[in-house]
């Protein structure tokens, strides 16, 4: 029997697939299974106007047989089968389609949804057989043929038998490999049941194989069972993907089930979002949106996208395009039989189809967390809790290209409501006269609710938005208004509430100020009297620029800029310690500088910034005891 080669292209194209185009060894299972599905189609396709096929839809299957002592795996299927000529022109030629002929041949207005389209697939077993061995019967002949290659050396295509039609892909799996080729994994039915699965689970036939089952032993004792395998065959796949049944026939417990199982989250999703789209482009998806963040979410090692269908069959696992960054928390699948795949079926080809598949689910997506907040306040803070960070940084991003589409769903705790509110709530309760939407920044709400500077707001019955996270301190300079209110820090500027009682700065006051100034050097930018403090003595402000907020911010994640805010003394002149100040001042000086610098540090310690040397402090507050 005389062995025929492989074209010159086809080799270099064979050698180039098996070690380039393919990621993972582990794709040639959904290949192989994936042009079984295409062959039963067509037979199935013929059956509609051949009545001769004599085969139901029920009665096709594709099965999986093990053979561990001669180390094959066979993937057999009952579709339409190939002939020496169809054997010669498919395998001995690569990148020739029979599936994408038989598509060209089709009526154009009948549906036929096969996947294979390239010809390249069925040599991706090559990536773990070391020989291949094809039995192929087709309809309507008696004739079968093998065809037997070992891959580059070329081929054979000789007569043979086999009882029906259809077609027996024999791969011989390779040794395994002194490093981490670990190619006996595909002997072993639990490693290829979780393949199955993972690529082929919505193949709309049953792909069936033995699995083993654990049985006691017959005539074992009772106290001392023994046990034994016990091999049946089970079908491996569900064939009816949940997304492609009508919502109503789903019930909500089915979707979390669904959710838990194929992503690994204990809990069960906080809302369910279901797509169906015909027009431009067809598509369906099964968004979820989850009720905690993965351990791994704000890392690196976090991998956000959607999981992608062509046919029944996934193309990828995490496609992060179907998204956008600030929605990177949201996880699924989508299928579409109108996308562009490249060669390998492994990567999307980013084509128009694409982006108007993910301009659609960003607006289902926000629809849905809008739809939250305004009829499921508690479980859109929840969701909030875990995942308001990413919102709030993208709205940060690219100097707030996204910001229009993000600051509606911000949530930010309020001082009278006493919890998250949004900035439409909040300007919604602005009195009349109010010219700024307040904030105030700290480490907790605790501690900015204790705040002496927000003494004055509260008087007047102001509303304060605490920010508690590091990312809220730059939202306003990137946000700068809402529905035309500007921002105002409660801290760091002035309140301008129009009735402020600023203090008669007489000449007594300049020489006190002057005093501290000299007294703290460098310490302090400027000294002057405040506007906004009531019951307490002393606090610091940043005026314009970086705030005490931004510098802890860039002191914890990039040290070496050095940025440093402002430090603004701000003095309540009407307050007892500020006399007793003066009064040393004139009496006892060295004294005097002592108060100056308990002060200062008293301000450090309310604005939440670190003293620097604590220790000193401490024997600074103790000496005034004497």
């Amino acid at each position: 029997m005389e062995k025929k080669a492989f074209k010159a292209e086809s080799q270099r194209l064979l050698d180039l697939m098996i070690h380039s185009i393919y990621t993972h060894k582990e794709i040639f299972l959904r290949e192989i299974i994936s042009n079984a599905s295409d062959a039963i189609d067509k037979l199935c396709y013929l059956s509609l106007t051949d009545e001769n096929v004599g085969l139901k839809r029920e009665d096709f299957a594709i099965t999986l047989s093990i053979d561990k002592e001669n180390r094959t795996l066979t993937v057999s299927d009952n579709g339409i089968g190939m002939d020496a000529d169809e054997l010669e022109n498919n395998l001995g030629v690569i990148a020739s389609s029979g599936t994408f002929q038989f598509r060209q041949e089709l009526d154009k207005e009948a549906e036929a949804d096969v996947i294979g389209q390239f010809g390249v697939g069925f040599y991706s077993a090559f990536m773990v057989a070391d020989h291949i061995t094809v039995i192929s019967r087709k309809y309507g002949q008696e004739q079968a043929y093998r065809w037997e290659s070992d891959g580059l050396e070329g081929y054979t295509i000789e007569p043979c038998t086999r009882d029906a039609v259809g077609t027996d892909i024999i791969m011989h799996i390779k040794p395994d490999g002194e490093e981490k080729d670990e190619y006996s994994q595909y002997l072993r039915e639990y490693p290829l049941y979780k393949l199955v699965k993972k690529y082929s689970d919505y193949i709309r036939f049953p792909i069936k194989m033995l699995m083993p089952h654990p049985q006691v032993k017959e005539g074992s004792p009772q106290d001392k069972p023994e046990y034994e395998e016990v091999f049946a065959w089970e079908t491996l796949n569900s064939m009816v993907p949940l997304w492609q049944r009508k919502k109503a026939d789903v019930t909500r417990e089915e979707y979390d089930k669904f959710y838990q199982e194929r992503f690994g989250d204990p809990a069960a999703p906080l809302s369910v979002i279901t797509v169906s789209a015909e027009g431009a482009v067809t598509y369906k998806a099964l968004l979820y949106i989850p009720s905690q963040a993965p351990s791994q979410y704000y890392t690196e090692d976090y991998k956000p996208g959607l999981q992608l269908y062509a046919s029944g069959v996934m193309i990828m696992d995490s496609c992060a395009d179907l998204l956008p960054d600030y929605f990177n928390f949201v996880r699924g699948v989508v299928e579409s039989p109108d996308l562009s795949l490249n060669i390998s079926r492994e990567l999307l080809q980013h084509d128009r189809q694409l982006k108007i598949i993910s301009a659609n689910l960003e607006k289902k997506i926000k629809a849905e967390l809008e739809r939250m907040l305004k009829d499921d306040r508690e479980n859109y803070e929840k969701f909030y809790r875990s995942f308001g960070r990413q919102l709030k940084l993208c709205a940060l991003d690219n100097y707030g290209a996204k910001k229009e589409q993000l600051q509606d769903l911000l949530l930010f705790y309020s001082s009278t409501e006493k919890k998250p509110v949004t900035l439409a709530e909040y300007v919604s309760r602005m009195q009349p006269d109010q010219k700024f939407i307040y904030f105030a920044s700290g480490d907790t709400v605790d501690a900015i609710d204790h705040m002496p500077q927000t003494e004055l707001l509260k008087d007047h019955n102001m509303e304060i938005l605490y920010f508690t996270d590091k990312a809220d301190e730059f939202l306003p300079d990137m946000l700068q208004k809402y529905q035309d209110k500007p921002f105002r820090s409660a801290i760091d500027g002035d309140l301008e509430l129009g009735d402020e009682q600023k203090p008669d700065e007489t000449d007594s006051y300049q020489e006190g100020f002057a005093f501290l100034k000299e007294a703290l050097g460098d310490k302090v930018d400027q000294v002057k009297a405040s506007t906004k403090l009531k019951t307490h003595p002393v606090c610091l402000s940043s005026g314009q620029g970086i705030t005490f907020e931004m510098e802890k911010y860039f002191t914890a994640v990039q040290p070496e800029l050095g940025m440093k805010a402002k430090r603004i003394l701000e003095i309540n002149v009407d307050h007892p310690a500020f006399a007793a100040f003066e009064t040393a001042r004139i009496i006892d000086p060295d004294k005097a500088k002592k108060y100056a610098e308990i002060l200062y540090n008293q301000a450090c310690l309310i604005a939440g910034l670190p003293i620097e040397n604590p220790s000193a402090y401490t024997d600074l507050v103790c000496s005034l005891w004497k």
